[in-house]
């Protein structure tokens, strides 16, 4: 007990005793009112599109414009929710078609960069480091670029006008794989090793040790994917109408001309709810990949 209490005593002396951070209350006022500005500056788009997806057609048309609506109404989301009940292809199969599509390409991306990346980091074996600069050299082309060579490929696997068409070049992302191998290299070998002797398989270590010490990691992946998949109306891979994703009937309606105005707004909103409420919930984890991992060798 004598030893525990001197211990507590030792702690309670150091804590007293700790070195405060060398800063001014004026600085931290200074460090507040810089990040409250530019918090400001990043919600400022997303205020302003529900802003005006409330506004009525006359003050979308006014000029100068104003910031908030004088007279809110939901007419925009109600009109919207119309002219998509009216398509001759049901809003419910361009919904399905796109969180299918989100889906699947999303888990299979996060799965298959999680395990090239688990393999890259920890092992060494021939040609790893030559693969690896591949996937790097691969970010510098953004799909516009890639957009020809990935259409010749579907058309040589016989894979245009599937679902397929859009979530094998998801699942092959480059960025993914790139996010979880600089992600892994901070986790311990050790721990790894240790799992061995235990007994434990590759696959075992894989999803019951790695994944759930990387969950930052593909969490953030996961962002990018859905982000990229769920606004993605991709008309040069699919042509039939009734596999088409929502995106794609959205952009119609915004194509109607100054009726279809009020519309307009209202599918920005919609198109970018998902991936928003995504991150909201999150963010948390996500954030953790700015920092480094608590665990090291």
């Amino acid at each position: 007990m004598n030893n525990k209490y001197k211990s507590n005593e030792i702690k309670i002396h150091h804590y007293k005793h700790r070195r405060k951070p060398n800063r001014s209350i004026g600085g931290d006022i200074g460090i507040y009112i810089f990040l409250a500005i530019f918090s400001v500056i990043m919600v400022f788009p997303l205020v302003f599109n529900i802003s005006i997806s409330l506004k009525p057609l006359d003050e979308l048309l006014k000029n100068p414009p104003t910031f908030f609506p004088r007279n809110p109404t939901f007419r925009n989301y109600t009109d919207l929710f119309i002219t998509l009940s009216q398509s001759w292809v049901p809003f419910s199969r361009y919904l399905f078609n796109t969180l299918y599509i989100t889906l699947v390409g999303t888990l299979g991306h996060v799965i298959l960069a999680s395990m090239a990346a688990y393999v890259l980091a920890k092992y060494d074996f021939p040609g790893g480091k030559l693969f690896f600069r591949v996937a790097v050299v691969a970010l510098m082309f953004n799909g516009y670029v890639t957009g020809i060579p990935n259409y010749m490929i579907m058309c040589k696997l016989h894979m245009v006008d599937t679902y397929w068409a859009l979530i094998l070049p998801a699942i092959g992302g480059s960025l993914g794989l790139f996010l979880m191998k600089q992600f892994m290299e901070g986790f311990p070998m050790s721990l790894i090793e240790a799992a061995k002797i235990d007994g434990a398989s590759e696959m075992t270590i894989f999803w019951k040790l790695v994944m759930p010490n990387v969950k930052p990691a593909w969490l953030t992946i996961s962002i990018f994917s859905i982000n990229g998949l769920w606004n993605n109306p991709q008309t040069t891979y699919i042509y039939t109408e009734s596999k088409k994703m929502m995106a794609y009937a959205l952009s119609q309606i915004q194509a109607g001309g100054i009726a279809r105005t009020g519309q307009s707004t209202a599918v920005i909103v919609f198109t970018m709810t998902v991936p928003i409420v995504f991150f909201l919930f999150s963010q948390s984890q996500i954030l953790e990949t700015m920092a480094t991992s608590g665990l090291k060798d």
